[in-house]
């Protein structure tokens, strides 16, 4: 468990698979009423959030006994991840299944889970943070750009256009 700026983290375990696709949902249909249905639609269910705790750490951004964002971080590259875009790294980190509860979106609540997702490749240690966010409307590539990260490249994966974007840190223990 961490503390930042009012809110907890939490490294997620079985018993939160339903809270984690909820969170994913909420911010699925969101997405969906602003923007049409598109790939963004796609919702997830406990079991298959449950199957992404056994792949990956999944954190859980707490307000009190609220919970209001969740992310995946993994070292094993996403399917829509095409690697060749990106700088030579010695071990990247994907950030995928990011998402804020609507009714709390644009208070910051995004911005501290890359925050803490960039602490967690910090000690892993690994040397960057990479993700895909779609090229239309409805994707985040905005906001990541906002966040420090740097757009590796554009592509269209199985006739889904996306923005590949990159953060490199220095682990903890760099100089």
């Amino acid at each position: 468990m961490r503390r930042s700026s009012g809110l907890v983290f939490t490294r997620a375990e079985a018993a939160d698979a339903q809270v984690v696709a909820e969170l994913r949902n909420a911010a699925a249909r969101q997405l969906t009423t602003q923007n049409g249905k598109g790939h963004w639609s796609n919702e997830l269910t406990e079991r298959g959030a449950a199957a992404e705790l056994r792949h990956a750490q999944v954190r859980i951004a707490w307000r009190g006994t609220d919970a209001v964002g969740t992310f995946r971080l993994a070292t094993r590259k996403p399917w829509a991840i095409d690697p060749s875009y990106f700088s030579d790294c010695r071990l990247p980190i994907y950030l995928t299944g990011m998402a804020v509860r609507p009714d709390l979106q644009h208070r910051g609540i995004g911005r501290q889970c890359v925050d803490e997702a960039l602490r967690i490749v910090r000690a892993w240690p690994a040397d960057a943070l990479r993700l895909d966010a779609y090229d239309a409307h409805a994707g985040a590539g905005p906001f990541y750009f906002k966040c420090g990260f740097r757009e590796a490249g554009r592509t269209s994966y199985r006739s889904v256009p996306l923005i590949y974007y990159e953060h490199f840190v220095l682990t903890e223990t760099q100089p």
